[in-house]
């Protein structure tokens, strides 16, 4: 064969492969395309992402893949074993009766929160509340150092440090007595522990431990946009802690980047905490686990311990439920509010239905404070958190920056008795893509305390007033912008 008949054969068989291989290209991007029309999202992200899958190749797809997937509808547990579960012995029993002098709004809160998340109103409950991790910490040992039947524990990150190898030591103690650990963790959230062999220290003396979605990066690479951002514990199925600390040093002592870490979590015991075990095996259950239905102990009677406890809802949130759960309840609170809504959230990215509703209520006269740290752990972050701060300020909301750290609280106060705390960011990420999880408490005790520390947080803060944002430099308001733009996957 000559030298001609071979380069005109080569052309001819490089020139297929190129048409095949652009064919290929172009039907994969009208699947995605498809895809996308069919989940019936927001008009303005699925424009977005038809316009990035078509105009950038390759780098559309990719983003895609990563951050543009859906997981709405899926089934967290299926309903044979959620009835299993609801008929063990530890199951959360019947919504408690509303107290009378609950006003009306509240109310509406309660029923939204049990119709979304499946949760019962309990009474009755005894709340403890800490604002620094020296206190959670120490209260939380103690309680597992106590623990006869069981523990159960989640964590977004558990550091190999020394607070976490302190926890890891204790498991194991326990574990030896005959205790029954279960652990999960976030794959992500705790890459560091898992990549030291940290949780395989605890499998190898009879803990039951688990990363929530795995990442296998031959085929389940897209799940890294789906994070568990749960902190919760539940010991002898009769105390829970839940809030906004995970395990690791800074959350006692600020870490490398601040002098003070300020955050909240909640110590609970009573009926509430068979709520919480619930959502506790629901995810172990997900993860392929064994279901959690026989555990041979229920709960101390705590329905006459109290005289006058706190009602409490969990709230469950994430990216498989049909409704973003504590997207929609902080709305509503936010829209029943009168007289005062106050946020204390580390990263301010609202949506723009959030952000109206918060622009609406301070423009017919609630009193509406939004507290941020001045810099957050993240400096992406915090310049997105920035840029909506003059949206804020235009409507009348006061914000205030605090100064002495990092103030990882996640906490809302509205009007005189309602009030949550938990897991759940003010922003994108918490609402849409991470698994997160809330205590409502409704008491006009709570509320108060958690004021009282609103105020005390406020003293060393600084209020922004909007002739001192208006001369922020011109760098400053380009990295907001930019920032910005990358908040809806932040």
């Amino acid at each position: 064969m000559s030298n001609f008949a071979v380069n005109c054969f080569d052309m001819t068989v490089h020139t297929a492969i190129f048409y095949t291989l652009v064919a290929a290209y172009v039907l994969l991007v009208a699947w995605l395309v498809v895809a996308v029309l069919s989940e019936s999202r927001n008009p303005l992200k699925t424009i977005a992402w038809v316009m990035a899958l078509i105009l950038f190749p390759v780098g559309g797809i990719v983003l895609y893949f990563f951050f543009g997937r859906s997981l709405r509808g899926t089934r967290m547990i299926s309903r044979r074993n959620r009835k299993r579960l609801m008929a063990a012995s530890w199951a959360p029993g019947a919504p408690a009766k509303l107290p009378g002098k609950m006003t009306s709004e509240t109310r509406k809160l309660v029923r939204l929160a049990s119709v979304v998340s499946d949760t019962p109103y309990s009474d009755n409950n005894a709340v403890t509340i800490y604002q620094d991790g020296k206190s959670h910490f120490k209260a939380l040992f103690n309680d597992l150092a106590n623990a006869r039947h069981s523990i159960n524990l989640q964590y977004y990150i558990i550091a190999n440090d020394k607070l976490g190898r302190r926890l890891r030591d204790l498991l194991i103690e326990k574990a030896k007595q005959g205790v029954k650990v279960r652990v999960i963790y976030d794959y992500i959230g705790s890459f560091d522990a898992r990549r030291r062999n940290f949780f395989m220290t605890m499998k190898e003396h009879g803990i039951e431990v688990h990363a929530f979605f795995k990442i296998n990066f031959a085929s389940k690479l897209s799940r890294v946009n789906w994070r568990n951002h749960r902190k919760v514990v539940v010991i002898d199925d009769e105390v829970g802690y839940i809030g906004g600390m995970n395990i690791a040093d800074r959350y006692v002592d600020g870490g490398k980047q601040f002098a003070l870490w300020r955050d909240t979590m909640v110590r609970i015991t009573g009926p509430g905490v068979a709520a919480l075990k619930y959502n506790f095996a629901v995810d172990w259950k997900f993860m392929g686990q064994s279901l959690l239905s026989d555990d041979p102990h229920g709960p101390a009677d705590h329905a006459a311990s109290l005289t006058e406890g706190v009602g409490v809802q969990f709230v469950t949130s994430g990216p498989t439920e049909r409704w973003q759960n504590m997207s929609l309840l902080i709305q509503k609170a936010i829209g029943v509010a009168k007289k005062r809504i106050w946020i204390q959230t580390p990263y301010f990215l609202p949506s723009d239905s959030l952000l109206s509703s918060l622009q609406a209520a301070a423009l017919a006269g609630v009193d509406v404070r939004v507290m941020m740290p001045r810099r957050c752990d993240s400096a992406l972050l915090t310049y997105a958190s920035r840029s909506f701060v003059e949206e804020c300020l235009l409507a009348g909301i006061k914000v205030l920056f605090f100064l002495p750290g990092m103030h990882h609280a996640k906490v809302l106060i509205v009007d005189d008795e309602f009030s949550t705390i938990g897991s759940t960011n003010f922003d994108f990420r918490s609402f849409e893509h991470n698994f997160e999880e809330n205590i409502l408490l409704y008491s006009p005790q709570t509320n108060r305390q958690l004021a009282k520390q609103f105020l005390r947080d406020a003293s060393h803060s600084q209020r922004v007033t909007m002739s001192e944002w208006s001369h922020r430099s011109r760098s400053s308001r380009i990295k907001e912008s930019l920032s910005r733009l990358l908040s809806p996957v932040l």
